[in-house]
């Protein structure tokens, strides 16, 4: 069990902006509005906004730590607290609501977006995490808050209070997963190697795979918070401790051994992104932050780790990184990925290459006569079609305009070309039956080449057998191309 000096040290150093504050003023005002007959506080918020000041004028800063000066610029704490109206103005208090509303309901913990400022200026987008702490819930006077800076992580390492209570009470309701380990025998197995003459530590690894796995026995978790059962669903620490090869597995190993190569070049800070799992098999995309504490750099024996469930960020990052290259309205690739892909197999083909130009008939003509919505559920069929018709073939299907639509088929000739264009006009003529209202049809051309030399030229033709085509199609169709 950490002592009383290391969680004090903990705070000090934690890799996010903590507060210890007093809300006791907020709850005394809360109390005053509910016996003046207050029962909707939103409502009594919006009928004068000054409320919102009022109660934003409750909060008492009592403590910050290091981490909190930075981010906020702040050469002092009692700088910080001095010029607090700094830091919150403006959208800040638009933001508040949520915050407010949960407390009034009487909960005893929040966690939302909201808006800050530092002293230099800096207009900041931060998650805010607020906990009454044990032992305050009749007064709310002490709350921790934790600021997280989206752009700036730092290790974490540790929290801080006057008492080994209060101490302890950071520690184990702080917003991120944080884990005090030894890795003392972690040391001394990597000293027994230094000694025995190694000094292309890399190149060990990679020999004696099983030196990575035998320190990540040698590590001792000394304590975890309650975020890291929650965070790894876990009922209790022993839960979590005694199945610890279900949560570092995998994937884990390889970011062990770069780990372990930073240690051996002496680099007792880290900070890297990893993968973890839950208890519950869930895959944890996480963002870790590492360091050898103070006064235990000799021996290793206090590591304090920082976890920080970055999953929704990964899996918002993998969807920025689906649309560009796919298009949002159709689910097919977009224009980009189509010329990046042309290009690519313009290099390295295999050959030969079929073009497959194609363009949605009527498109003009539903958007004015019946409405973008109507023309863009055209749109959506034509991919869905696409999709289907193309479905298990490495194939590069792309919307490459309004209307346009390319399917590039490397390593296919004319012939199995024109076998995909008679699937795709009867899946055509199949959605059409399916779906009632505006029919959808696709004017084709098709063209085929062996070698790089040809692929413009092939593009072209295929661009030149569609639109002849489209001629055709609206000639027999009786109708006048330019309105359709």
């Amino acid at each position: 069990m950490a002592s009383h000096t290391d969680f004090e040290l903990l705070f000090d150093s934690a890799p996010i902006s903590l507060w210890l504050e007093d809300y006791s003023l907020l709850k005394n005002l809360f109390d005053q509005w509910r016996s003046e007959g207050v029962t909707e506080l939103e409502t009594h918020l919006f009928a004068d906004p000054r409320r919102v000041q009022a109660c934003a004028d409750c909060y008492r800063v009592l403590r910050v730590n290091r981490q909190t000066l930075s981010v906020f610029a702040a050469q002092s704490q009692d700088e910080l607290i001095n010029r607090l109206g700094e830091v919150l103005r403006g959208d800040t208090y638009t933001r508040m609501l949520p915050e407010l509303l949960a407390f009034w309901q009487g909960q005893l913990q929040y966690s939302g977006v909201t808006v800050n400022y530092a002293l230099d200026g800096r207009r900041m987008d931060v998650r805010i995490s607020i906990r009454i702490l044990e032992g305050h819930e009749d007064t709310w006077s002490r709350a921790m808050v934790a600021i997280e800076d989206i752009t700036e992580h730092t290790l974490a390492q540790g929290l801080l209070e006057s008492s080994e209570r209060h101490a302890r009470n950071l520690f184990e309701f702080s917003p991120v997963s944080l884990w005090v380990e030894d890795f003392s025998g972690v040391k001394t197995l990597m000293d027994e190697v230094r000694v025995s003459g190694i000094s292309d530590f890399k190149t060990f690894l990679s020999v004696h795979q099983e030196f990575v796995h035998r320190c990540m026995e040698r590590i001792r978790v000394l304590d975890v918070n309650q975020h890291t059962l929650q965070m790894f669903s876990a009922g209790s620490r022993h839960d979590l401790l005694s199945q610890l090869e279900r949560v570092f597995r995998d994937e884990m190993q390889h970011s062990f051994a770069e780990q372990l190569l930073d240690l051996w070049n002496g680099k007792t800070v880290q900070t890297r992104e990893v993968i973890n799992y839950s208890l519950n098999g869930e895959l944890i995309n996480i963002h870790m932050q590492f360091s050898v504490l103070p006064g235990y750099e000799h021996d290793w024996s206090l590591v304090l780790v920082s976890l920080v469930d970055i999953t929704a960020r990964k899996k918002a990052e993998a969807y920025l990184e689906y649309l560009g290259k796919h298009d949002a309205l159709t689910q097919l690739r977009n224009r980009a990925f189509f010329v990046e892909e042309l290009n690519r197999i313009s290099r390295k083909g295999p050959w030969p290459l079929s073009v497959m130009a194609m363009d949605l008939n009527g498109l003009k003509h539903v958007n004015d006569n019946h409405g973008h919505a109507a023309g863009d559920a055209m749109l959506r069929r034509t991919g869905e079609v696409l999709s289907k018709a193309t479905a298990g073939q490495a194939l590069c299907v792309a919307r490459t305009g309004g209307d346009e639509f390319v399917i590039l088929m490397a390593g296919h000739d004319e012939r199995a070309a024109q076998a995909l264009k008679e699937r795709i006009d009867s899946m055509l003529e199949m959605n059409n039956q399916f779906y009632p209202g505006q029919k959808i049809s696709l004017s084709i051309g098709v063209a085929s080449c062996q070698s790089a030399a040809e692929v413009e030229e092939t593009a072209q033709l295929a661009d030149q057998r569609m639109y002849a085509a489209k001629r055709r199609f609206y000639e027999e169709a009786k109708l006048e191309r330019r309105s359709n």
